[in-house]
């Protein structure tokens, strides 16, 4: 029986001393497609929906970075340095090139990789996501409720989704699809999230310019950008900034959805990230 979301065994590769945690499953064809989560996120807060669905066509590989969850090692406090990480695990794991699809802090992370590492990424998905330098704007509740350190239903509702009662409904049944594994990855550490908030501010910083965003021009590979029309995180006017500077990226905004736009609309993500993909 192929494995799947639920049952796909937790795997660890050792780099510089350090055990990365991994999942691989899927069709083992053409280009994996490697996934970064968000702020503290490790293997199991992803959509079963969408890894298994993508995974229908291609294999999918799920990552924690260093110190995250299951991973081991000090946990990285620079953007870059986790793209540097992030680099010698696709190459430890003996692969040539990798589609990245990063949500979150993961999105600025791989474009990182695609800057720093361009040669290792054939396309890039950008989801919910900001950019070196970007606006950094986010509704005040969000650094009360994003730091607890278990977070509820409700936490994930209020961060994640749109504000109408077919956007909670959606939202709990992310939820209850995200915990239906029963080995669950273990919770990141307190430091991780201290590291993490270090990263994300450093990288917001004010960059100088009359375009400050024009070293996303050396990006070449095609990306797709997501996000909800209301991101109360990672402010939406970041995913057009995204698309507006990276010569062969394209935007999808969905309507009343906020910073997990791909979880409160999965079927419909996956049908635009698997044309996106294959096209």
């Amino acid at each position: 029986m192929s494995d799947t979301h639920l049952t796909a065994p937790t795997r660890f590769i050792e780099v510089h001393g350090d055990r990365f945690a991994y999942r691989r499953w899927g069709k083992p064809s053409g280009v994996p497609l490697f996934f970064v989560q968000h702020f503290r996120g490790g293997l199991d807060h992803w959509d079963p929906l969408l890894t298994d669905g993508l995974a229908e066509g291609r294999e999918v590989i799920l990552f924690n970075g260093r110190g995250v969850a299951s991973s081991t090692g000090t946990p990285r406090n620079r953007i870059e340095d986790m793209a540097d990480d992030i680099a010698m695990v696709i190459r430890a794991l003996g692969l040539s090139q990798v589609d990245l699809l990063g949500f979150s802090i993961g999105g600025m992370q791989v474009q990182e990789v695609a800057l720093r590492h361009p040669g290792l990424v054939r396309k890039l998905l950008l989801l919910g996501t900001g950019l070196r330098g970007g606006d950094p704007t986010m509704e005040p509740k969000v650094l009360q409720v994003a730091p607890n350190p278990v977070p509820t239903a409700e936490d994930f509702l209020y961060l994640f989704f749109g504000r109408s009662e077919a956007a909670k409904q959606a939202g709990l049944a992310f939820w209850e699809r995200r915990h239906q594994r029963v080995d669950q990855d273990p919770p990141s550490s307190a430091e991780v999230a201290k590291a993490q908030a270090e990263a994300h501010v450093a990288y917001f910083a004010p960059l100088p310019g009359e375009n400050p965003y024009a070293y996303l021009n050396a990006i070449q590979q095609s990306t797709l950008v997501l996000n909800g029309v209301n991101d109360i995180m990672i402010a939406s006017i970041n995913s057009w900034y995204l698309a507006q500077n990276i010569p062969n990226a394209q935007l999808l905004i969905y309507p009343d959805a906020g910073h997990g736009a791909q979880y409160q609309y999965p079927e419909r993500f996956l049908k635009h990230a698997i044309q996106f993909l294959e096209e």
